[in-house]
């Protein structure tokens, strides 16, 4: 088999963006080595080189899928605040259910990926969460802390964790409902207000006050962090 010279970082990067397709359509336990090696055009011992286990492949398609993000790295630089705790909230929304017509194939292949991963030995959907936690929790705890020392939050008796995951997990059943070409249920209302009542809930749900949920919402609506594909 004739390969193209490629460094070891583009070679993986080249690994990944044939897998998560095969991946999504097929679920982890039905995509053979042979059948990624072929995808990726290289031989089942290179691949073997790159990706030892299939958790090592995982934990790529993870990093690549956070690298460079724009509104991740906008976000690890806010200071915790109420306004932050709604931008997170907001931002995480809209990353779930609008994507431009370029992006919108490789969020829909991640999708499938989690879809997958509960119907299989949930892995990936752990490394995934994993990731997700470590990278955004820290700063969504402190913005909790920092609306209720404000007065724009009181505390219930959800823990904080399980507040985050809660709104993560509204936000992405939202999603996986709209993943077929037909969703699977029709929303009332425009994408804009199904992301701003979603928010609402959300936020709503964690404690946040009315007053500091409209006024902060419409400040996040108004100066939008960047989606970058997922």
């Amino acid at each position: 088999m004739a390969l193209t010279r490629l460094d070891s970082d583009e070679r993986r990067k080249a690994i990944v963006a044939a897998a998560v397709p095969l991946f999504a359509r097929k679920g982890f336990g039905g995509t053979t080595t042979r059948e990624l090696a072929e995808a990726a055009s290289i031989s089942e011992a290179l691949l073997f080189k790159h990706f030892p286990s299939k958790r090592h492949l995982y934990g790529e398609i993870l990093r690549l899928g956070c690298e460079g993000d724009p509104a991740l790295e906008r976000l690890a630089s806010l200071e915790a605040s109420t306004l932050t705790l709604v931008r997170m909230t907001h931002y995480m929304v809209r990353y779930f259910l609008q994507a431009t017509e370029a992006d919108r194939g490789e969020r829909d292949s991640r999708l499938r990926l989690v879809l997958h991963s509960f119907l299989e030995d949930g892995e990936y959907a752990r490394e995934l969460f994993d990731t997700i936690f470590a990278r955004v929790n820290p700063l969504f705890a402190a913005s909790i802390d920092a609306a209720a020392s404000a007065g724009d939050l009181v505390f219930g008796p959800i823990a904080s964790a399980n507040g985050f995951w809660f709104g993560h997990h509204v936000a992405a059943m939202l999603a996986f409902v709209c993943l077929p070409a037909r969703a699977c249920l029709a929303y009332q209302g425009t994408l804009a207000s199904l992301i701003e009542e979603t928010s609402w809930f959300i936020l709503r749900g964690i404690g946040m006050t009315d007053a500091a949920i409209a006024r902060c919402l419409a400040a996040a609506c108004e100066s939008r962090l960047e989606i970058a594909p997922p």
